[in-house]
């Protein structure tokens, strides 16, 4: 089992927070209180009757009347409706409970929060394995919170460098976490468990595990492992709301992981982060009519992706797939007239697309080990037809010579390689 010791790991002025507290904590209400306490307007929200008609009509119990109450600062019903999707005992008998959960205004949400959580700024550090998602780095900056990079293992399969991660948990001074994408992105590739276990079995070193989880309903059934929250005290897996289940508006995350870490997020969140209609809409769709759309949506982009996976490789100037398909999008490589992965290729493929197309899709090509590569999103069918024919013009235009290829790549870099997304 792993070392992990919550007191010696977490920042001692967290550890030591009292958190906010509300009088409803206290007298919970039952609907025929008075409401006195929290300064809320008594004659309700600024919405007309048919607005709130029209509002209803989408078959969703959200009481929009009840607006002008502050929402449930613990969400504990919503947690559960969670912990009943991940509760599957494909990796563990335990089962995981509200007690295991942190809810956040999506994942960056958490990202941040376990930052400050752990992190002391200006001293500690934490782990990143490129090409990964963006917001790690961007999050830790703005925490003060210094980066130690271990890339993953080449592609085609971008699989965790254990051994060069436990090196550094054991040889680096000061880390405290270590993020880990699965499925990866750009990479779509899913992290071995048995790779995760040797990290969280990692004998001396006393941090903490994050496995985002984002795209891990594209993949295998049983892919979740959620529900090994029930099992390592300092294992924290990140969902969300945006990717499968199609609802990035509601900004709805996830983390599942033990008590005592639970304990330390949840106290340390702003009171009512989640929103009335965010709780509402996120409940709806992770069960019953909600999630067997989910499924066949999902259903629809898993054939759309097939196909751009079959369909793809014979474009003219398309390489290879790089990384897995168990995400919603896929990452390729752009070839240039010789054959090659080539970057300038990719970024005037890039805004070929954007500017003369309308299709706008991702420049990945700095990213480490992902020379000349467009992460694309699978979309519907009338979309993935439009899109393969777009790609299939711009590429001939930029190798033969129609495009002018970007004379100033750094600049051109600076616009298309954001981090977000």
């Amino acid at each position: 089992m792993s070392p992990f010791n919550i007191e010696k790991c977490a920042r001692p002025n967290i550890l030591a927070l009292e958190p906010y507290r509300c009088a409803r904590d206290d007298y919970k209400d039952d609907g025929t209180n008075i409401l006195l306490d929290a300064n809320e307007n008594a004659c309700g929200p600024s919405l007309t009757p048919a607005a709130v008609s029209a509002a209803s009509k989408s078959g969703v119990d959200i009481d929009f009347l009840g607006l002008h109450r502050y929402p449930d600062p613990h969400q504990r019903d919503l947690k559960q409706l969670l912990c009943n999707l991940r509760n599957t005992h494909h990796h563990t008998d335990k089962a995981i409970t509200p007690d295991n959960l942190f809810v956040g205004v999506g994942s960056d949400e958490i990202i941040d929060a376990l930052l400050r959580c752990f992190c002391i700024p200006g001293k500690d550090r934490i782990v990143v394995n490129p090409p990964t998602y963006g917001m790690y780095s961007v999050s830790a900056e703005v925490n003060d919170v210094r980066l130690v990079k271990v890339p993953l293992l080449p592609a085609p399969t971008f699989g965790l460098d254990v051994a060069k991660v436990n090196e550094a948990l054991s040889t680096e001074e000061n880390i405290k976490m270590v993020y880990i994408c699965s499925p990866g992105n750009p990479t779509g590739s899913i992290i071995a468990k048995e790779d995760l276990r040797q990290i969280l079995e990692h004998p001396t070193w006393n941090g903490v595990v994050v496995l985002d989880e984002a795209y891990i309903d594209f993949a295998p059934e049983g892919s979740s492992l959620a529900e090994w929250a029930a099992e390592w005290p300092n294992l924290v897996v990140m969902q969300t709301l945006s990717k499968a289940f199609g609802m990035a508006g509601i900004r709805l995350g996830a983390a599942f992981t033990s008590p005592p870490i639970a304990r330390l997020l949840n106290n340390l969140k702003a009171p009512y982060n989640i929103s009335s209609p965010t709780s509402a809409l996120a409940s709806y769709v992770v069960t019953g009519d909600g999630l067997a759309v989910m499924r066949a949506n999902r259903e629809k982009l898993v054939q759309q992706r097939n196909r751009m996976v079959a369909e793809l490789p014979k474009i003219k100037g398309i390489g290879r797939l790089r990384g897995g398909v168990a995400s919603n999008f896929l990452l390729f490589e752009m070839l240039n007239a010789s054959g090659e992965p080539d970057n300038t290729v990719a970024l005037a493929v890039y805004e070929t697309l954007a500017e003369n197309k309308g299709v706008v899709v991702r420049f990945r090509g700095k990213e480490h080990g992902c020379l000349g590569c467009l992460r694309i999103t699978v979309g519907t069918e009338e979309e993935v037809t439009r899109f393969l024919k777009a790609i299939e013009q711009a590429l001939a235009e930029v190798n033969g010579g129609k495009t002018a290829v970007p004379a100033d790549e750094a600049k051109k870099e600076a616009q298309a390689n954001g981090v977000l997304g």
